[in-house]
C-alpha cells in the first residue's frame, strides 16, 4: 500500500488505510462454509473474536416490501388494497418520511395500475420504487412509468452462482456490471439485492463486487444502492462473531472496505431464526442507513422483519418517533383482519389481540393500581389500546374490575374499585362457571350480560 493512502481518521484521530483493495477471487469449486452450515446438523455459530466499532449513522430509516417480498407468501393484494395500505404507509411515516420507500411489482397490469394510482397521490413518502426482472425492455418499463429507482437482483453466494446459476464467481460478477450498467443508461437508479449475502464470500466477492459497483455509479453520476439480504435469516448480531454470519462484520465490511456510504447501505433480514428484528437494529448500529420490512413481517417462509416493530425500534434508539403515527398500525391490523382477510396471531408485539392482556389475578391486582406496572409503555397513547385484563378463573377481583373500567371507559370517580358490590356479584356467577367445569376464557358478550344482571341486582347504573 503507497504512503499516500495513510490519513488521519477524523473521527478516531488515528491514522488509517484510506483505501482498501480486494480483488475478486475466481474460485474453482465454491466455497459453502461447510462448518458453519453443515446442512444435516444446526447451522453452527462460529467466533473469531474480531470486533468493529459501531457507527450508527446521524439519520436512519425503514424501507417498506410489504408489496413485493410481502406478496410472495399470500394472495396477492387488489389494487384498491395496495392504495388503501399505502396510503396507511404515508400517514405512519410521518412528515419527515421516515417510511422512505415502498417497492412494487410491475409484472402485470394490476401491479402497474396500483403503481400509477400511488403515483397519482403525489406523496414524497413513501417513494415508489419498483422490483423487476433485470434486462433492458423492464428498465425501460421503469423509466416510462417514472419510477426513479428499481431493485435488481444480484445473487452472491456460492450457493447461488455455482448451484443455480451454474456459473463461476468472475461470469457471474460479469453478467450483474452489464446488467447494473443496462439500468444505469436508462437513467434509473440501481438498488442492488445481494441475495444470500450471509453464506457469501464477503472478501472473496461480496466487497470487490460492490467496489466495482460503486465506480459504476461514479462513471454515470448515479448512486448504487446495496441491499444486503439476508435471505435465509443466518444473521446473528453478536460481537465477534465470524463473516459471512456476522451482521456487524457484513456492514462494516460493505462501509469501509467497499466504500460504499452509509446512506446507500440498506439490510433486508428474514425470521427463521428469530433474529429479524435484532439483526435490523445491529445493521442500523454499525453503519446501514436503512432497513427493510414489510407490515407485520408477512413474507417468504419465516416471514420478513416487521415494519411495525421497527417502528419502535427506531423511537428507542433515537429517543423521538419524530413525527411518526403509531396508532395507523392498529388501524393497518384492523384492515387487515377485516378487510385483507389475514389474521394476525393473538399474541403478537403491538397489533395481536392479546399483546396487552392479562389473565394472572395478582397482574390485574397490579394494573388496577397502576397499567405501569404491567404495560410496556401506553399502549392507550401509542396504539388506540387500552391496557386489557381477561376474565377468568384466575382473575379475581380486581381482574374483573379492570375489564369493566376499561371496556366503559371509566375513570377517576366513576372507576369501579373491587370491593364494589357489582364487582362480587360478576365474581359470584365467574366462580359458578368455572366450578361446573368449564377451561375456556369467558367472551365479551357473556361479562356484558352478567355484569348487566349485577347492575340490576344491586340497583347500579355503570357510569352514574
Amino acid at each position: 500500500m503507497e504512503k499516500e493512502n495513510v490519513v488521519m481518521n477524523p473521527q478516531t484521530n488515528l491514522l488509517a488505510l484510506e483505501e482498501h483493495l480486494y480483488s475478486l477471487q475466481d474460485v474453482k469449486k465454491p466455497n459453502v462454509y461447510r462448518h458453519m452450515f453443515p446442512y444435516s446438523e444446526v447451522p453452527k455459530i462460529v467466533f473469531n473474536q474480531r470486533v468493529v466499532p459501531m457507527h450508527m449513522p446521524k439519520d436512519i430509516w425503514i424501507t417498506d416490501t410489504t408489496f413485493r417480498d410481502g406478496q410472495q407468501s399470500r394472495t396477492p393484494y387488489s389494487t384498491e388494497q395496495i392504495v388503501r395500505i399505502y396510503d396507511y404507509l404515508h400517514r405512519l411515516g410521518g412528515p419527515k418520511g421516515i417510511i422512505r420507500q415502498s417497492e412494487f411489482f410491475l409484472y402485470s397490469e394490476k401491479d402497474r395500475n396500483a403503481v400509477y394510482k400511488c403515483l397519482e397521490k403525489g406523496y414524497d413518502f413513501p417513494e415508489v420504487t419498483a422490483w423487476i426482472r433485470a434486462n433492458k425492455k423492464d428498465f425501460q418499463l421503469v423509466k416510462d412509468i417514472g419510477i426513479k429507482e428499481t431493485g435488481i437482483l444480484v445473487s452472491c453466494s456460492d450457493y447461488h452462482i455455482f448451484y443455480k446459476m451454474k456459473m463461476t464467481r468472475k461470469q457471474a460478477m460479469d453478467q450483474y456490471l452489464s446488467v447494473v450498467r443496462e439500468c444505469l443508461e436508462t437513467g434509473v437508479r440501481p438498488r442492488c439485492h445481494l441475495e444470500d449475502i450471509t453464506r457469501s464470500d464477503i472478501y472473496g466477492f461480496v466487497i470487490p463486487f460492490c467496489q466495482e459497483l460503486q465506480k459504476l455509479g461514479e462513471e454515470y453520476g448515479i448512486p448504487v444502492k446495496i441491499r444486503a439480504c439476508d435471505t435465509m435469516g443466518y444473521g446473528v448480531n453478536f460481537p465477534g462473531a465470524s463473516i459471512p454470519r456476522s451482521v456487524p462484520g457484513i456492514i462494516y465490511g460493505l462501509r469501509v472496505h467497499a466504500g460504499v456510504p452509509s446512506e446507500l447501505i440498506e439490510w433486508h433480514g428474514h425470521n427463521d431464526f428469530y433474529k429479524s428484528v435484532v439483526n435490523s437494529s445491529t445493521a442500523w448500529l454499525y453503519g446501514a442507513s436503512a432497513v427493510n420490512c414489510a407490515l407485520f413481517g408477512i413474507g417468504e417462509r419465516t416471514g420478513n422483519t416487521p415494519l411495525e416493530a421497527m417502528i419502535f425500534e427506531y423511537a428507542q434508539l433515537k429517543g423521538t418517533l419524530d413525527g411518526m403515527d403509531t396508532t395507523v398500525i392498529t388501524e393497518l391490523a384492523e384492515y387487515y383482519e377485516k378487510e385483507v382477510g389475514e389474521r394476525i396471531p393473538d399474541r403478537t408485539p403491538f397489533v395481536g389481540k392479546n399483546f396487552n392482556v392479562t389473565r394472572a389475578g395478582i397482574h390485574a391486582d397490579g394494573l388496577l393500581k397502576n397499567e405501569e406496572i404491567y404495560n410496556i409503555f401506553d399502549t392507550e397513547k401509542f396504539l388506540n389500546r387500552p391496557v386489557v385484563v381477561a376474565v377468568s378463573k384466575t382473575s379475581g377481583l380486581a381482574g374483573i374490575a379492570h375489564w369493566i373500567n376499561t371496556h366503559f371507559h371509566l375513570k377517576g370517580d366513576q372507576a369501579l374499585d373491587k370491593s364494589h358490590p357489582v364487582i362480587s356479584k360478576v365474581k359470584e356467577w365467574v366462580d359458578k362457571e368455572y366450578e361446573s367445569g368449564r377451561v375456556t376464557s369467558l367472551t365479551d358478550e357473556e361479562l356484558l350480560t352478567a355484569i348487566d344482571h349485577a347492575c340490576r341486582e344491586c340497583g347500579y347504573t355503570i357510569g352514574e
